[in-house]
């Protein structure tokens, strides 16, 4: 028997639609994939930047520490040498 006008296009319209939300399903799955990606690498570098945070303030605070003070003279020091330095001008 052959088909009818109206029920060929009927299947066609199933098929059509059918393929459609498989579409539909295979673009939001990429588009979830591309959202965990992006959670993934966020986190990943969120992460990092927390470890290179941490070891730049205990590089920081170790050089802080091993720092060496500047040396101070003594008012006695410093007499003697404008004292010295007057006598020399004279």
């Amino acid at each position: 028997m052959a088909k009818s006008a109206r029920s060929r296009a009927e299947q066609h319209f199933t098929a059509s639609q059918k393929k459609d939300k498989q579409d539909l399903k295979e673009r939001e799955k990429a588009w979830q994939d591309k959202l965990d990606r992006t959670a993934t690498l966020r986190a990943l570098r969120l992460a990092k930047e927390a470890v290179d945070k941490q070891a730049a303030d205990e590089a920081a605070a170790l050089k802080a520490a091993t720092k060496k003070p500047a040396k101070r003279k003594s008012a006695a020091k410093k007499k003697s040498e404008e004292a010295a330095a007057e006598e020399a001008t004279a």
